[in-house]
């Protein structure tokens, strides 16, 4: 109590000296009140209470000081969540410390911009990937300084063939000379000896080439090495800037208390909040955009969770309920989780709520983890009534979207009667991370190092054979398997001989993935992708690779609960179906045209299906039939006549509305395809609320 004492006078003495003369009088009130209860012995639990709510005001007092008009705005946001007795003991005495801490020596410290510190990042970000595109220059010169070994070598043994293929004939000629006893011909001795001054001309110009090449090969090491020490050098400086923007998670500690006590005594309800791990340092932005989501699941779990201190007695709880937070690193990740030991999610009440919005239909079967799932759907809300606090039906949908745009995800673990978890998982930095890139789909895609538990490398038959089991058993564990090309809508490559597969882990998910290739791991620059893509389900980010091209980071998880999630959807009688948009099919050899009335009918609501020429629209409509056809005359393979003869011809589509569009516009043309059957002949350029109106009529006939 003395050190409390002296922290608060110290504190009035401050304020009164800086012309805060209400936080001043404040701290005087406070004073007084614990020097009265010390005196007449009155410690107790409305003491503690009184205090508490004095020192709520106090502190908000402080962060409006501390943060001008815009932390003034932001204050009454702070109201409502929990914390625990004992948490709230303890904070009491804050201000002391925060008040008596003495500041750097102005020359100590130096304030730095956080905007500054971004594009410090960011620019030591670019540098990481031009040194990408040096390496993998010198990766290329290294190979053709290889090559060029080869050459030399190759030269070396064909000149000295050649040495010894000019010796031979020049001996044989000289025997055979001598055989005649002729004389030897001085122009004969000559030319050999110009062969052989030739050859070790070319011997020494070779021994050149190979010295230089030799240098070449040694500079070439000389400047790899460095790079590495660049390379090395460039790491510990991100690091550090990283560092710098590394902020820790007690920073919220003392506004998280307070919330918990605000709304603990708005609803008249007892609770404490203990915080585990709060040294763990995230990165700033991440911190910035996951401090409002823990706050309103803390109001959450007071204002659904945590039941009123009557109930709790009968279900033989403490009066006051306990809600933890607790932070941990694993791998690049944080692992946040916030539990309590309060009633746990409603989930009758859940379905009652999900039946009467029409996500489910009566009597249908859910499992329990499919009904907690839920609480995320926007609309959907626990509470009876609408209060200030809850019932809206607005919550957990934004703090999921908060979560998910900066690369996270949210599980949950419900406990009936007993209690809910909710396990948050964040990314340690948002600018450089290691990754493995792989291609699937056609595509080239980056997937964290981190999520990678091992590779595996296996046969055509042996895939094959997991994949009718669905899954991949590896040292005991389970992993479900997908293929990456599945999961982005792309076709599955045929099996090769060597097939690789990735058994990933993000939290407590186990995956096995297959991919179509595995380029190799590298490090990677996290590149902002923008509004546009930020809330995609499973894209965490983008980076760009040496040779300049663009690459998502995606996080294979989401995409399988995505597509789980998809499906589930699809095999559910759901609420009733809205009905599919109308399907035009367009006929075209012309790639400029296809995606020009593609575009213009899409704008329109309708979907397209587009082929190059008859044969191809034919085969497409083995699958599917479209409402409407957009018919080119000349194409290759089978031209409009042709494929309308066809249709015609048909049962199945003699029926269908075609409608040809041609350069072709005189009148033999006209006539030819009113004979047919074309129902409209339109010729190029056409007004497009023609076309339009032609299409948008035929749709309605055939649906009616």
């Amino acid at each position: 109590s003395r050190s409390l004492r002296r922290g608060l006078h110290t504190l009035k003495g401050s304020a009164r000296m800086a012309g805060a003369i209400r936080l001043g009088e404040l701290t005087h009130v406070m004073e007084g009140r614990i020097e009265a209860a010390l005196e007449s012995g009155a410690v107790n639990e409305a003491l503690f209470a009184d205090l508490e709510e004095k020192m709520d005001r106090l502190s908000l007092d402080i962060e409006r000081m501390a943060g001008g008009a815009g932390a003034e705005a932001a204050a009454p946001a702070a109201p409502a969540e929990e914390k625990p007795a004992a948490a709230q003991a303890a904070a009491a005495p804050a201000p002391a410390p925060r008040a008596e801490a003495p500041l750097p020596a102005p020359t100590a410290l130096l304030r730095v911009s956080a905007d500054t510190v971004d594009h410090l990042i960011n620019e030591s970000g670019e540098v990481s990937i031009a040194r990408s595109r040096v390496e993998a220059e010198l990766r290329a010169v290294k190979q053709s300084i290889g090559d060029l070994a080869e050459s030399i070598a190759r030269l070396r043994n064909q000149l000295r063939e050649v040495e010894i293929q000019a010796d031979s004939q020049m001996r044989a000629r000289m025997s055979e000379l001598e055989e005649r006893k002729g004389e030897f011909d001085p122009l004969e001795f000559d030319r050999y000896t110009r062969l052989q001054e030739l050859t070790r001309l070319m011997a020494e110009s070779l021994h050149d080439a190979d010295a230089i090449q030799q240098a070449l090969r040694k500079s070439l090491g000389e400047t790899d090495a460095a790079l590495a020490q660049q390379s090395r050098t460039t790491r510990d400086v991100q690091q550090e800037l990283m560092r710098m923007r590394a902020v820790p998670f007690s920073i919220l500690d003392e506004r998280l208390y307070r919330i918990v006590r605000q709304t603990a005594r708005e609803l008249d309800k007892k609770a404490e909040l203990r915080i585990e791990g709060s040294q763990v340092e995230l990165d700033r932005s991440v911190m910035d955009r996951i401090g409002a989501p823990i706050e309103h699941m803390l109001r959450n779990a007071l204002a659904h969770g945590i039941e009123a201190p009557d109930a709790r007695r009968a279900a033989g709880k403490p009066e006051a309920g306990r809600i933890s937070l607790s932070l941990r690193q694993e791998g690049n990740e944080i692992a946040l989780v916030l539990s309590d030991d309060g009633a746990g999610l409603d989930l009758e009440r859940l379905r009652r709520k999900a039946e009467a919005a029409g996500l489910l239909q009566p009597g249908q079967e859910a499992s329990p983890a499919e009904l907690a799932q839920l609480i995320f759907v926007s609309g959907l809300s626990t509470a009876e009534e609408v209060t200030e606090l809850a019932g809206r039906g607005i919550g957990m949908d934004v703090v999921r979207s908060e979560i998910a745009a900066v690369g996270g995800r949210i599980d949950i673990d419900n406990a009936p009667g007993r209690g809910c978890a909710f396990t948050v998982y964040l990314p340690l930095t948002l600018a450089v991370t290691q990754a493995v890139v792989v291609r699937a789909g056609g595509s080239l895609l980056a997937v964290s190092a981190a999520m990678v538990e091992q590779v595996l490398r296996l046969k055509a038959d042996a895939l094959a054979e997991r994949y009718a089991e669905q899954a991949v058993e590896f040292q005991g564990r389970r992993y479900p398997l997908h293929g990456l090309a599945q999961l982005l809508g792309a076709e599955t490559p045929a099996a090769q001989a060597f097939n690789a597969v990735l058994l990933l882990r993000s939290g407590l998910q186990r995956i096995a993935l297959h991919v179509d290739e595995l380029i190799g791991h590298q490090e990677i620059v996290v590149k902002n992708i923008g509004p546009q893509l930020a809330r995609v389900p499973g894209v965490a980010g983008a980076t760009v690779l040496a040779d300049g091209s663009l690459v998502l980071i995606v996080n294979p998880v989401q995409l399988v609960q995505r597509a789980r999630s998809a499906a589930e959807r699809a095999a559910l009688p759901a609420a009733p179906a809205v009905a599919a948009a109308p399907l035009v099919m367009v006929v075209d050899d012309s790639l400029t045209v296809r995606k020009i009335t593609s575009r213009l009918l899409e704008r329109e609501g309708y979907r397209v299906l587009t082929a190059k020429d008859g044969l191809d629209a034919l085969a497409q409509m083995a699958d599917q039939l479209p409402d409407v056809m957009l018919v080119d005359i000349e194409m290759p393979r089978m031209d409009g006549f042709d494929l309308v003869r066809n249709l015609r011809g048909d049962a199945r589509t003699r029926a269908l509305p075609i409608i040809m569009i041609s350069s072709r516009t005189a009148e033999k043309h006209r006539s030819q395809a009113a004979e047919l059957g074309v129902d409209v002949f339109l010729g190029k350029p056409y007004p497009e609320s023609e076309l339009l109106q032609h299409v948008a009529g035929y749709v309605e006939g055939r649906r009616h």
